[in-house]
């Protein structure tokens, strides 16, 4: 091959004629309509665009990959918000291994302009920008809903990008070994836009490359399915050209699964573990989130401790995002029961710190914290003590109401054992278990002493356990039974104590916002919450019309006649 020198405006010009027919058809619009003659500016467009820009641009490759490349480097560079002069070199003596050495990002007195040189094998880009590049404005940090959506369609675009060329030019040995030399060279620039911009492309990069080699993982194994049918019908003492076939096939795609993890070796070491500890939070943030996927997606790789280390040791970062991120990485490790067992030294090391997040500054690291606990309850046995629950419980009274819900649900499956079903006639033994249940929420009440009003505990669990609450015809048989066939004995207390409980769900029932000092002011309800807030009231007025006489004729204590009177209010 000649050597290429190209510059920034040769390589659009290329795109330009490359991308003739996409820009015909697609538009942008920033402050006026033009033609997006560049993929930067396809991108801008929106994800409908995505798909044939990357098949306009696989079929360039296959016609000049060296002017497609370079436009793809342009890409990367001006979703960067760089506008920058980008040259490449093509690298002709491999015997020099001091070139590297010699590769630097440097500012030039003379110029007043900042340059990067390294190596994107085979060639040696060099990226020249005014030294007064903004750090604090380029388009992944920019605010409004048009940058949100270009930064979604940046990722989506390295996805199908790699979607699109996996059973083709994604082996060729030169399309992807220069788009991650390219990501790790510019992982490593001391300007944030770069390091931000590549890193994203990197992670998602990875992840994508995931994809592949999950297919490839799919057609080995049914290509060994072929090759052992085949072999046992085969006749040794002849030459079977399908058996040779399945085997080359079985080889070939072994080498490619191998091609793969080399790729994701290198993203791994040359950017993750670069940049899950850049001084930029954001950055951290994204690797963190990005490393959730990687485990949940391909666990057989990457859920093990020498990667989930990563993840516990960003529970102590100091800036809440990458806190909230590497808890929102393992509730999605810890919501699945399979993926637990492989997690138990992880889980011992990390559960007390996970436990102390409850009470972090930021509610909703505090929120996230709590609801990560209730998947660890439900899927690791016998995993918090005594001590754990009493301090967990503490916050069904927490002042913020998300937090409070979240500590229900903790509540709701540890200490007052839900039924995860009833059975056909069995309806004697899920009322029988019900009482159980009021019977408990009556006594962790009344033995916590961390708050005088049930109305709050009842709101806790009302998200989680709704029915259980609204099944006021249990409470009033509770208060109306027999002394001669009582199933539970209460005290005067605690009957007090059950009418208040049923006064606060129905005013929950009927009202249906939180109690006072918890939450905003009245949200507004959707139809179908409305339909069922109708629905309460109608099962309210009927059921209390009969039963509120009798229990004011048992009932004799002022102040719990006084709190039955209240239901009527809510009666209609």
């Amino acid at each position: 091959m000649t050597p290429v020198k190209r510059g920034r405006r040769q390589s659009e010009n290329l795109s330009r004629r490359n991308s003739s027919r996409r820009s015909r058809d697609s538009r942008v619009s920033i402050g006026e309509v033009a033609e997006a003659v560049t993929l930067f500016e396809v991108i801008s467009i929106g994800k409908r665009a995505i798909q044939s820009v990357v098949d306009d641009w696989i079929e360039a490759y296959q016609e000049d990959r060296d002017a497609a490349l370079l436009d793809l480097i342009n890409f990367y560079i001006q979703c960067s918000g760089c506008q920058g002069v980008v040259t490449a070199e093509l690298f002709q003596n491999p015997v020099n291994r001091n070139i590297m050495q010699k590769l630097t990002e440097e500012f030039d007195e003379e110029t007043g302009l900042q340059f990067k040189k390294f190596m994107a094998y085979p060639w040696i880009l060099t990226i020249t920008w005014p030294v007064n590049l903004d750090n604090e404005d380029y388009p992944l940090i920019r605010p409004g809903i048009y940058w949100k959506k270009f930064r979604s369609n940046f990722c989506e675009f390295t996805a199908v990008l790699v979607q699109q060329c996996q059973y083709s030019v994604i082996y060729d040995g030169y399309l992807l070994n220069t788009v991650i030399s390219l990501l790790l060279g510019l992982s490593d620039s001391c300007v944030r836009a770069f390091r931000h911009t590549s890193t994203l492309s990197a992670v998602k990069l990875l992840s994508a490359l995931i994809r592949v080699i999950l297919n490839l993982d799919i057609n080995i194994d049914n290509s060994d399915r072929l090759f052992e049918v085949e072999k046992k019908r085969a006749d040794l003492k002849r030459i079977n050209p399908r058996l040779e076939q399945l085997d080359k096939k079985r080889k070939k795609l072994q080498q490619r699964r191998h091609e793969i993890e080399d790729m994701m070796d290198a993203l791994f070491k040359g950017t993750f573990l670069q940049r899950y500890r850049d001084v930029v939070s954001e950055i951290r943030a994204l690797c963190i989130e990005e490393i959730g996927v990687w485990m949940k997606m391909y666990p057989h790789m990457y859920l093990n401790d020498s990667y989930l280390k990563h993840v516990g040791w960003m529970l102590h970062d100091k800036v809440q995002e990458v806190r909230l991120k590497s808890v929102t990485a393992l509730q999605g490790l810890y919501e699945k029961k399979d993926l637990v067992s492989k997690m138990e030294l992880f889980t011992l090391r990390f559960k007390d710190r996970i436990i102390s997040m409850t009470l972090d500054k930021d509610h909703e690291v505090s929120v996230q914290a709590m609801r990560l606990l209730v998947h660890m309850l439900r899927n690791c046995e016998d995993l918090f003590t005594t001590e754990d629950c009493e301090t967990l419980y503490q916050f069904v009274y927490a002042s913020y109401r998300p937090l409070a819900a979240a500590a229900g649900e903790f509540l709701y499956i540890r200490h007052l054992d839900p039924m995860t079903g009833t059975i056909p006639g069995q309806k004697n033994e899920n009322s029988e278990h019900k009482i159980r249940q009021l019977k408990k929420v009556l006594d962790f009440f009344l033995e916590s002493k961390l708050h005088d009003h049930v109305t709050y505990l009842v709101d806790s669990l009302w998200d989680c356990s709704p029915g259980f609450l609204k099944d006021w015809q249990c409470m009033t048989s509770i208060l109306l039974q027999d002394d001669a066939e009582k199933r539970v004995d209460l005290s005067a207390i605690q009957e007090n104590l059950l009418v208040e409980l049923m006064l606060a769900s129905v005013r929950q029932a009927v009202e249906g916002h939180p109690p006072v000092g918890r939450g905003a002011a009245k949200k507004i309800l959707s139809a179908r919450e409305k339909k069922v807030q109708q629905e309460d009231r109608t099962r309210i007025t009927e059921h209390f019309a009969d039963t509120l006489p009798l229990m004011l004729e048992k009932v004799t204590y002022k102040f719990i006649n006084a709190h039955q009177i209240k239901i009527t209010a809510y009666c209609q």
